[in-house]
């Protein structure tokens, strides 16, 4: 029992920290909601094979998405013209970053690790979508309908989706733009979200103090078993921050953090295979090898940047939460809680409602 109190009070400490962060990540989605509309970026994706890469990584950085409900977008940019370069690309770009995940960082990481977090995914997608321009193939699949299914993925089309408006006016458009971001994509969230903050209090209390020795003599290794952890996992941008700051808080090189904050978000078991059937085998080897290649170098890159500025890594995470009173952290996990439950239960309603009644 006192195993897991110490869990949940872990779990709770870092939930205490990171609510605010999210809030205003939040709140900053919903606006970009109002701007970043896949009708729109999808004319700039087509014609080329570098400028339409580097267009799609830039949408694509700051807009919060999952691996998987990236997914219909990318399709629907690809059938809507974007080359297959730039659909990777936007792929790649949109589930490793986004406002909210940038925000989390802030809190829970450091301004090396918030700073490199996103330049690292645009490398990434940028280089994977050139890579697949000039080496891969455009065989189209007879139809990429099933692909889109994001079944195992944690979330619907749907509210995953980037979903354009009608004509609207500026507070109209706003007032939907932040329904989707504390409603929809919150929901879409929250499960991961619950589930990365009790994994960080499980590896606050039982992974042992001494990880920094290991870590260092085996930089490359503790790399690799964080790819290998981070490519099947269903992880989003926002729910791996806490699991990777209190890995680096128990010793673990910032490098192999920064491979499972990479890897983890832009791939999971099931958008490989919706890769593959969107795309075809080609790609998908394209997408596996430069997620691989382009971690692990920008894991040994953050490594290196930590050696140089002479900063202890354990010693720097987390710092940015503490200039927050503790009133206000605990308002926001009152409001941040409240919101979660709220859509829960709204969630529930049309279940309940359509739900065969006993006879």
């Amino acid at each position: 029992m006192t195993i897991i109190y110490e869990i949940l009070t872990e779990s709770w400490n870092i939930y205490l920290d990171v609510a605010i962060y999210m809030l205003f990540g939040f709140f900053v989605a919903g606006i970009l909601y109002v701007f970043f509309k896949a009708d729109k970026i999808k004319q700039y994706l087509g014609t080329g094979k570098v400028r339409p890469v580097i267009l799609a990584a830039l949408f694509g950085i700051p807009i919060p998405l999952c691996s998987c409900g990236v997914v219909p977008v990318a399709a629907g940019l690809k059938k809507q013209g974007a080359n297959n370069g730039a659909a990777l690309s936007f792929m790649i770009a949109t589930p490793e970053s986004g406002v909210d995940s940038i925000a989390v960082s802030w809190a829970m990481l450091d301004p090396i690790m918030t700073i490199i977090r996103p330049v690292a995914g645009f490398i990434t997608a940028v280089s994977t979508g050139i890579v697949q321009n000039y080496f891969g193939t455009d065989d189209l699949p007879e139809s990429i309908k099933p692909a889109i299914e994001t079944g195992g993925c944690g979330c619907g089309t749907e509210s995953c989706a980037v979903v354009p408006q009608k004509n609207e006016t500026l507070s109209e458009k706003l007032r939907h733009g932040l329904k989707y971001a504390y409603g929809e994509l919150l929901t879409d969230i929250t499960k991961p979200f619950i589930i990365g903050i009790f994994i960080a209090g499980i590896i606050t209390f039982f992974f042992p103090e001494d990880l920094t020795l290991w870590a260092n003599d085996h930089q490359f290794l503790s790399m690799l078993i964080m790819l290998a952890a981070g490519i099947p996992m269903y992880v989003c941008a926002t729910s791996s921050t806490p699991i990777a700051a209190a890995l680096i808080l128990k010793g673990l090189n910032p490098g192999a953090a920064l491979v499972f904050l990479l890897a983890g978000p832009a791939t999971n078991a099931a958008t490989i295979n919706i890769v593959k059937n969107i795309f075809n085998t080609r790609a998908l080897v394209i997408y596996l090898s430069m997620i691989s290649i382009c971690s692990l170098s920008m894991g040994f890159l953050v490594d290196w940047l930590y050696t140089i500025s002479g900063i202890q890594p354990s010693v720097s995470i987390g710092q940015a939460a503490e200039i927050i009173p503790y009133s206000i952290k605990l308002i926001s996990v009152f409001l941040l809680t409240a919101l979660m439950v709220y859509n829960g239960i709204s969630n529930m309603k049309p279940a309940a409602k359509h739900a065969p009644s006993k006879s």
